[in-house]
């Protein structure tokens, strides 16, 4: 049942976690989403389209929801277990609709195939017309489609019942569905669904703020830690950074309502009265009163410290490196940045000061970035994959002038060329069939007073680049389906790990565009070239240790980690950690059985490489250094073997014995490769 409650400051209703449809709103519902799938020109007697998506594009799927895939296959596998043999399946959908993952007894799989309900296809309203899937992605509200309610008739012989999942910023990131055979419907089984989107939905909170002011609440206190609690999330200054629906209901305001608070001035108490609760007092719930004088049980977790602090408490929401998918930045969501990164400062502190390690390419960057500090000069963040292209454009805007406004995050290259319009520069209501009611509100206005960080610059449409253009020029945008014009006031950041002059070359990307949007440029190193990869990976792993527990890295193991290449870089290194740590537990330290099989099958080729070089490597150039990219494999080995040699002959100043031993190979093995190393590795 639908319970709503309206409050004049969300300024829409909110409505309850365990809502869905009311049974008198259903006819309704069905009826409008019927008028919606003639309208898409689907046929009632249409054939099941059973062509997927390329393999291609259901990698990319599944790549781009790793993280709603790594939160929901636990609940997946605990939720069939609860409807096993009751011919029934548990479907994961992308918030496009795209199937990414199945389980089911293997009786109803089979009829399932028969009308594509399979991993791979696209099971919106606008492919499959009126199912649980489509329409409950469409309606934001958990749905049970029976029988001929469908709009198809092949389908009319399944019920489901399905449930959006929303990510920690309120926007929906997947669905959760349970279809069976309408003959065997059960009552219970949307609730079932709706306890595990709930579960689903809670972990992503420990996950994406690990470290952030979390205060987990209910009227009732025997109602904490169970899936009905409210959970809102706070940066260490009190600014609001995310709840999830139980605690928006109980605050009686929407997501977008909340944006516009405070721990304070929801809670009735400073922030820093939180700080000072030390030790049990942090364990034990706190009574608090609400803004509308409702006293509820809380309990308080939260760290000090995070990943680039030096004890200084800063946003942890921003400052974690694995952001999904690019820890967005999947389809469909708001990343992580979204929500602003402002640190808690004393007298001025730079927030840019925290990532400044010890490197020196790093600081040169910083130096610079900070020469331009409030000039509201465009900047452009060169960088593989996985530097932190991201986390520096958070610093930025977090040393600027614009820091208490809002920091917008747009990845240009997970949003679906069809929908990244719609994204940037919002739309009315009506523009286009299948638009929101209301309109939606685009990126760049969301950005207004702010910074607009365009990520993955080079992968935006062409057609687009002429519109981002006019409004960077004009500092107006006009929405779609809009006959007017709003002004904006945003700086712009940009990255991208392409280059950007070949495009534009090639017809790519428009040259005025370029020149508008790199004012400094500046590039980030790849993490194999730094020179303070041990300090910034303590500083991980601290943010990764629960209740302060101190956890080391063998010797063996810190020489695999500094002979690695890193492809992914921080992201890659993060991942590693992160599964070391768990594999860990209480031993103390990292041992080469807590990483995974690939990262230790890969060393091992690179020793082979080391130990046998090849003809081909004999004939490099005394003073050449590996050129990787676009190498066969072989060669790439044994490049990857020299650089593996370098490392260690600089980590032990030229010392042989002490770089062959730490490479598992003999001295002779290191001798027969001086000709191809640089001769300042042997001083």
């Amino acid at each position: 049942m639908r319970t709503v409650m309206y409050t004049p400051m969300a300024g829409r209703p909110v409505h309850s976690p365990d809502q869905e449809v009311h049974e008198l709103d259903h006819p309704n519902l069905i009826m409008e989403s019927h008028t919606r799938s003639k309208a898409y020109g689907i046929d009632r007697d249409d054939i099941p389209d059973f062509s997927p998506e390329s393999p291609a594009r259901l990698a990319q799927g599944l790549d781009e929801n790793k993280f709603l895939l790594e939160h929901a296959m636990p609940v997946m596998e605990t939720l069939h277990e609860q409807i096993a043999n009751t011919h029934n399946m548990v479907l994961l959908t992308a918030s496009n609709g795209l199937v990414l993952h199945s389980l089911g007894d293997m009786d109803f799989l089979e009829k399932a195939m028969q009308v594509a309900l399979v991993p791979g296809v696209c099971w919106s309203e606008k492919s499959k017309g009126t199912n649980a899937i489509g329409t409950a992605l469409t309606e934001e509200l958990p749905v049970t489609i029976r029988g001929s309610e469908h709009f198809m008739h092949a389908n009319q012989f399944l019920t489901c019942s399905c449930a959006p999942v929303f990510d920690p910023y309120g926007q929906i990131i997947g669905a959760l569905d349970v279809t069976g055979d309408q003959r065997n419907f059960h009552q219970h089984t949307m609730a079932l669904v709706r306890m595990s989107v709930q579960m689903i939905e809670n972990h992503m909170f420990a996950d994406i703020f690990p470290t952030a002011v979390r205060i987990h609440f209910h009227t009732r206190s025997e109602f904490l830690g169970t899936l009905v609690e409210g959970i809102a999330v706070f940066s260490h200054e009190g600014r609001f950074l995310s709840a999830n629906r139980s605690a928006q209901f109980q605050l009686g305001m929407s997501f977008n309502a909340l944006k516009g608070h405070t721990f304070s001035s929801l809670f009735d108490i400073p922030i820093s009265r939180l700080h000072e609760l030390r030790g049990n007092a942090l364990t034990k719930p706190q009574q608090f009163v609400l803004h509308n004088g409702v006293s509820v049980w809380c309990r308080i977790k939260m760290k000090p410290l995070s990943l680039w602090s030096d004890g200084q408490a800063i946003n942890t929401a921003a400052s974690n490196p694995f952001k999904p998918p690019e820890a967005k930045n999947y389809a469909g969501m708001a990343p992580a940045a979204e929500t602003g990164f402002s640190p808690a400062r004393k007298v001025q502190l730079s927030t840019l000061h925290y990532l400044n390690t010890g490197d020196p390419q790093v600081a040169t960057v910083i130096q610079k970035l900070s020469m331009v500090r409030g000039r509201d000069i465009p900047i452009m963040i060169l960088g593989e994959t996985g530097t932190g292209k991201d986390l520096l454009a958070q610093a930025i805007h977090g040393d600027s002038d614009r820091a208490g406004h809002p920091f917008v995050s747009v990845n240009c290259a997970s949003i679906p060329e069809t929908l990244i319009e719609s994204e940037l520069f919002g739309y009315e209501e009506g523009a286009f069939t299948g638009a929101k009611k209301k309109g939606a509100t685009g990126k760049i206005q969301q950005a207004n007073g702010g910074t607009l960080f365009l990520d993955e610059i080079g992968d935006m449409p062409r057609h687009l680049q002429a519109r981002l253009l006019r409004v960077l020029q004009d500092k107006k945008v006009s929405p779609l389906g809009a006959g007017r014009e709003v002004e904006v006031d945003v700086a712009v950041i940009c990255a991208t790990n392409k280059n950007l002059k070949e495009m534009i070359v090639r017809g790519e990307f428009r040259e005025d565009l370029y020149y508008r949007l790199n004012g400094l440029v500046v590039r980030l190193p790849a993490l194999r070239h730094r020179t303070d990869f041990e300090v910034v990976m303590q500083k991980i792993l601290k943010s990764l240790c629960e209740n302060g527990a101190q956890i080391g890295i063998s010797a063996d193991v810190m020489t695999l980690f500094h002979t690695h290449q890193w492809p992914g870089n921080f992201r890659q290194l993060h991942n590693l950690l992160r599964t070391a740590v768990v594999m860990v537990g209480c031993e103390g330290v990292i041992q080469r059985n807590h990483l995974p099989d690939d990262f230790l099958e890969e060393h091992e080729h690179v020793l082979q490489a080391v130990a046998q070089p090849s003809p081909s490597s004999a004939a490099a150039p005394e003073n050449a250094m590996p050129n990787m990219p676009g190498d066969t494999d072989g060669q790439r080995l044994q490049d990857v073997a020299l650089v593996a040699m370098t490392k260690m002959l600089q980590h032990h100043k030229g010392n042989v014995s002490a770089a062959a031993k730490a490479l598992g190979v003999s001295r002779n093995t290191v001798y027969r490769r001086k000709e191809q190393l640089p001769p300042d590795v042997w001083n």
